[in-house]
C-alpha cells in the first residue's frame, strides 16, 4: 500500500507521550551531558577516539555467522551513483524491490517471498516504521551520510539486538557513519553535486566536527529534485510483439529535503552516546498506472514531512554490556486526488514513541545470554469518516542463550509479542499475542568453510490500513505466520601471494507462510485490494560469489525463488507463482582500480513475474536485464581532494516495468563531483 500515506493525529501524540514520557525523558536526559562534558586537551585523547569508532562502526560479518548476512559498504554505493537507500538493495541476493518507477515512485522491499511487512528497516539499530501501512519507502532514505548497509536473514548474529529484530523475517540495517579525524584535525567539510537525466539534481553538504577528545558531531543536509518526465514504450497487447508507442511519464517530478544530525559522545569507562535528529520533506507528484489509449494526465499528488530523534545509550564491560535505546517520531501526509469526479483530499497524521533496553552476559568462556524488551506505542488519525482514530500499543519480549567455543555455535531464542489496538468508534480491543521459537547453528569445518542452519517462526499482526482504512470494501484479515528453514555453506579461499581471494556463499531455504497477506494497488497506488491466501510454500536458493584479483574486483549473485499459492485444490490459482515473485533474478559487478580511472560496470536480470494470482499470459510481466557503467578519478590538491563520477544506468535502453502499468525509467546518466576539505584550509 501506497507507502507514503502513513499518519497520526494532534490528540493521539498526546496519548503517546504521557505513555512513555518517563522512558522517553530518560533518554533525553541522557544527551544533557554531551553537551556538557566536551574538553579540549588530554593526555589519553589517541585512545578514546579510537575505541569510539570500533564500537560504533563494527560492520557485520559475513563469513562465520549463523544467518545468511550481506553488506554493502559506502565506497561501493559511491562509485555505483546510489543515491537512495533502494538502489542499495538492489545489489543483495534474495531481496525483491518493488519499484513504481523513476526517483519519486514508491520502493518497498521483500526477501525470499515473505512480503516486505516481515522486513524490517533499521536506522542505526532502531526501527524506521509506517503505522499506518508497515511499509517503509526506501526512496525517502538517502545512503550519503551511512558506513553501509547490511541485510541479514532471520536476524543480526550480533548481541545486544532490539526485541523488534528478533520479530523480523529478516532486517535491513542502515548505519549513519561515525566522523573520523587524524590526530590535529578538528573540522572536516565535504561538499558535492549530482545532476543527471530528466532534471535530477542533488547537492549536498556535509560537515564533521570535533568539539573535544570525547565529543563529535556530524550535520549532513540533501536536497533532490527530479522532473521525472522520461520517455517509455507503450505495449498494446501483452506478448510486446505488436502495436506499440513511445508516450513520455508526465506529472512526476519530485523534490525531496532531509537534514540529518548527530552527536557521538564517549563518556568513559565503555560507555556511549549517540544521538540522532532528522527532518525529512518530501513533495510528489504521482503519475499514476498507465493506461491504454488513454492520454489523461495525473492529478495526484503526495506531500510528506517526518521528524525523528532517536538515542542509544551502550555500556560495554569483560562479560557484560547494556544498551538503552528511545524514539519519538511524527510524520504528516496529505494526498490530493484532482482527476476523480469529486476532488479527494486525505490528510494523516502519525506519532510515536518507542523504547528498548537490550543486555547481553557472558556466563561463562562458552555460555552467552541475551534479553531484550521494546515498547511501541503508535497512533494514527485521518479524516476519513471511519475509524479515523486509531492507537496500537506493541510489546516485545525476547530471551537469547548462546552455546559456542571455537568450531561450533548454536543459539535457541523465544520471542513473546503482544499486539493491542484501540479504535475511536468500535468497543472491541482487537489483540493478539504469540509466542514464537527460532535456532540457529553454526559448524566451522575448516579454516575456510563455515556450515550453518536456521530455523524461526516469524508473526505479523495486520497493519492498520489493511484492517481498519478501507475505499471499496472492509478487509477482514488474519495475522500472518512464517516458519522459515535455511541451510547454508560460506567458502573462503586465497593464494599464497595474496593477489587473489574471495569467498563464495549458498543458501537453500523453505519458508512457509499461512494466511499470507496479499496487497495490490487498484485504481491508484492510495487505495489497495488485500486478502488472506491460506498456505504459501517458497523453495529458494541465494548464491553470493565475492573474489578480488590483484585490482579487480568482482561481485555476483543469483537467486531462485518458487513462491507457490497451496491454498485451495479447488482455486484456479492454485500451485502457481504469486504475484510479482521471480523465480530467476541476479546480478554482476565488476570494478577495476587503477592510478588512471577507475572504471566499474554492473548488470540486473529478473526473470519474468506475474501481476495476477492467475499467472495468465496477459499478466505476465516479461523478463528484463539492466547493465549500468560508472569511472571516477580523484584529484589530491593541496587543500583538498576532488572527486569526479559519471554513470550510465539502463546502458541498452531496456523498456520493463516492475509493478505493472509503472514503466521504469530508459536509459539515464548521472555525473556528480564531490570536494573533501582539508584541516589546512579549515
Amino acid at each position: 500500500m501506497k507507502k507514503a500515506y502513513r499518519v497520526i493525529s494532534h490528540y493521539g501524540h498526546r496519548a503517546v507521550w504521557a505513555a512513555t514520557a518517563p522512558g522517553v525523558l530518560f533518554c533525553l536526559l541522557l544527551v544533557s551531558p554531551a553537551l556538557l562534558c566536551a574538553q579540549s586537551h588530554d593526555t589519553l585523547r589517541r585512545e578514546r577516539l579510537q575505541e569510539v569508532e570500533i564500537s560504533a562502526q563494527r560492520t557485520p560479518a559475513t563469513l562465520r555467522v549463523a544467518t545468511p548476512t550481506q553488506v554493502v559498504t559506502i565506497e561501493k554505493m559511491q562509485q555505483s551513483g546510489t543515491l537512495q537507500l533502494s538502489d542499495a538493495v538492489k545489489q543483495l541476493a534474495g531481496v525483491t524491490l518493488k519499484d513504481y518507477g523513476g526517483i519519486g515512485g514508491m520502493k518497498t522491499v521483500s526477501a525470499r517471498g515473505l512480503g516486505s511487512q516481515f522486513s524490517a528497516v533499521t536506522l542505526d539499530g532502531i526501527p524506521v516504521d509506517d503505522t499506518q501501512n508497515g511499509q517503509v519507502d526506501l526512496g525517502r532514505y538517502l545512503v550519503g551520510n551511512s558506513s553501509h548497509v547490511s541485510f541479514s536473514q532471520g536476524q543480526q548474529s550480533s548481541p545486544l539486538l532490539s526485541a523488534r529484530a528478533y520479530a523480523a523475517g529478516n532486517v535491513l540495517n542502515m548505519e549513519t557513519a561515525v566522523p573520523r579525524f587524524a590526530y590535529d584535525e578538528r573540522t572536516k567539510m565535504k561538499m558535492a553535486l549530482e545532476g543527471g537525466s530528466y532534471g535530477l539534481l542533488s547537492p549536498t553538504l556535509l560537515w564533521e566536527q570535533r568539539w573535544g577528545r570525547r565529543l563529535r558531531s556530524s550535520f549532513w543536509a540533501n536536497c533532490l529534485h527530479s522532473d521525472g518526465d522520461y520517455p517509455f514504450t507503450q505495449y498494446y497487447t501483452s506478448s510486446h510483439q505488436d502495436s506499440s508507442s513511445v508516450e513520455r511519464r508526465k506529472h512526476s517530478a519530485v523534490n525531496l529535503y532531509t537534514v540529518d544530525g548527530n552527536l557521538f559522545h564517549a563518556l568513559g569507562r565503555g560507555h556511549t552516546l549517540t544521538t540522532k535528529l532528522h527532518y525529512f520533506k518530501g513533495d510528489y507528484e504521482i503519475p499514476g498506472a498507465v493506461s491504454l489509449y488513454s492520454n489523461v494526465i495525473s492529478g495526484q499528488r503526495s506531500e510528506e514531512e517526518l521528524a525523528f530523534a532517536q538515542t542509544r545509550w551502550r555500556i560495554e564491560r569483560d562479560r557484560w554490556s547494556a544498551q538503552l535505546s528511545g524514539k519519538i517520531r511524527y510524520s504528516h501526509d496529505h494526498y490530493l486526488d484532482t482527476t476523480a469526479g469529486n476532488q479527494i483530499s486525505d490528510t494523516y497524521r502519525q506519532g510515536e514513541a518507542y523504547l528498548s533496553g537490550s543486555l547481553h552476559r557472558t556466563v561463562t568462556h562458552w555460555i552467552d545470554v541475551d534479553a531484550a524488551v521494546d515498547e511501541d506505542i503508535s497512533h494514527l488519525n485521518s479524516d476519513q469518516t471511519q475509524r479515523n482514530k486509531v492507537t496500537r500499543q506493541h510489546l516485545c519480549a525476547a530471551l537469547s542463550l548462546r552455546l559456542h567455543n571455537n568450531r561450533f555455535e548454536a543459539q535457541a531464542n523465544a520471542l513473546y509479542t503482544d499486539v493491542t489496538d484501540r479504535l475511536n468508534d468500535l468497543d472491541t480491543t482487537p489483540c493478539w499475542r504469540r509466542l514464537t521459537p527460532s535456532l540457529s547453528l553454526l559448524y566451522k569445518i575448516d579454516e575456510t568453510t563455515t556450515l550453518r542452519v536456521f530455523y524461526k517462526e516469524t508473526y505479523r499482526a495486520p497493519n492498520f490500513s489493511e484492517l481498519y482504512f478501507f475505499q471499496l470494501v472492509p478487509h477482514n484479515l488474519k495475522p500472518e505466520q512464517a516458519h522459515q528453514v535455511n541451510i547454508g555453506l560460506t567458502y573462503a579461499f586465497a593464494d599464497t601471494t595474496g593477489l587473489f581471494s574471495g569467498q563464495l556463499t549458498v543458501d537453500g531455504y523453505y519458508n512457509r507462510v499461512n494466511d499470507k497477506i496479499i496487497a495490490r494497488p487498484t485504481v491508484s497506488l492510495y487505495y489497495w485490494s488485500m486478502q488472506n491466501l491460506g498456505i504459501v510454500d517458497i523453495l529458494g536458493l541465494d548464491a553470493v560469489l565475492q573474489c578480488r584479483i590483484a585490482d579487480i574486483t568482482i561481485h555476483g549473485n543469483y537467486s531462485f525463488q518458487s513462491a507457490i499459492d497451496h491454498t485451495d485444490r479447488n482455486s484456479a490459482a492454485y500451485g502457481y507463482q504469486i504475484v510479482y515473485i521471480p523465480r530467476h533474478s541476479g546480478g554482476a559487478d565488476l570494478r577495476w582500480e587503477n592510478r588512471w580511472v577507475n572504471l566499474g560496470g554492473s548488470v540486473m536480470a529478473t526473470g519474468r513475474r506475474y501481476s495476477n494470482p492467475l499467472n495468465s499470459s496477459e499478466t505476465r510481466l516479461p523478463a528484463y536485464c539492466e547493465v549500468a557503467i560508472h569511472a571516477d578519478r580523484s584529484f589530491h590538491l593541496k587543500q583538498g581532494t576532488v572527486t569526479l563520477r559519471a554513470s550510465v544506468h539502463n546502458l541498452l535502453d531496456t523498456q520493463y516495468e516492475i509493478v505493472a502499468s509503472y514503466p521504469m525509467m530508459g536509459r539515464n546518466w548521472k555525473l556528480g563531483i564531490t570536494y573533501v576539505f582539508n584541516k589546512k584550509q579549515l
